[in-house]
């Protein structure tokens, strides 16, 4: 009988554990399986939604099973339930990090230096039409005042460069970024590129726009778009403002 006593408590002690370590596995699983095709990024937010369900348990009945391991005096026991508490908690703590940041910033993906005329993308256009990707149209009424709030400092940058200069400069620091160069047109004063995030793979395509400004310098805008989600946790500005930042403004 206290063979089998002794065996139900280290199950228990050791299900929190296994709880809480696969919990953890549920966040990289989910973002790395999408990013490599295993399944549609939909899947991959069900491993994390599972990944949180597991860490909420995980956490909560492990605290009331340490505090039974304390008064009981189960010392063998209360190693294994306080890691698992422990995982819960981190797994609990990464993703309230992200849902914090997603509540601060407004829903939206598609981002322009300028919202009266965004760039336009030319050879993207196609790759995100065989991907059946976000739309690519810019609704100015409902994106340009959250923009504007979210994100005041997304402007046109002025250069005192002549355009190709400034094409050549826009390619430069794009690359140093890691994006991927899709096209280049000169003619257009026009740079293509597609951004992929480490986790999950999620691919922003990202449009550089050079015109001819006053005294022979040029003007800079900037356009990056998801292609899938609806919201980009800020992602999209932070890329436009690191081109910027680039570029010298």
């Amino acid at each position: 009988m206290n063979d089998q006593v002794a065996a139900a408590k280290r199950w228990w002690a050791q299900a929190l554990l296994i709880g809480g370590v696969i919990a953890v596995v549920c966040l990289p699983l989910g973002a790395l399986g999408t990013k490599f095709g295993l399944w549609a990024f939909t899947g991959g937010f069900m491993l994390l939604a599972a990944g949180a369900v597991l860490a909420t348990l995980a956490s909560f009945l492990g605290v009331v099973a340490y505090i039974v391991c304390l008064r009981k005096d189960l010392i063998s026991e209360r190693a294994p339930v306080l890691i698992g508490v422990l995982l819960g908690v981190s797994v609990l703590a990464l993703l309230g990090m992200q849902y914090s940041k997603a509540s601060s910033v407004p829903p939206i993906h598609n981002i322009s230096t300028d919202t009266v005329n965004p760039p336009q993308f030319e050879k993207i256009v196609a790759i995100r039409t065989a991907e059946k990707a976000n739309p690519l149209e810019y609704d100015a009424d409902v994106l340009a005042p959250q923009q504007a709030t979210a994100y005041p400092w997304v402007k046109s940058l002025e250069l005192m460069a002549p355009v190709d200069e400034a094409v050549d400069r826009a390619e430069a620091v794009m690359r140093g970024m890691g994006l991927e160069i899709v096209a280049v047109n000169k003619s257009t004063g026009l740079v293509e590129a597609t951004a992929t995030t480490f986790w999950f793979g999620f691919k922003d395509d990202v449009a550089v726009r050079v015109t001819a400004g006053a005294s022979g310098g040029s003007v800079v805008d900037v356009r990056s778009v998801s292609r899938v989600g609806q919201s980009d946790l800020g992602a999209n500005a932070g890329r436009i403002g690191e081109i910027l930042q680039g570029l010298g403004g």
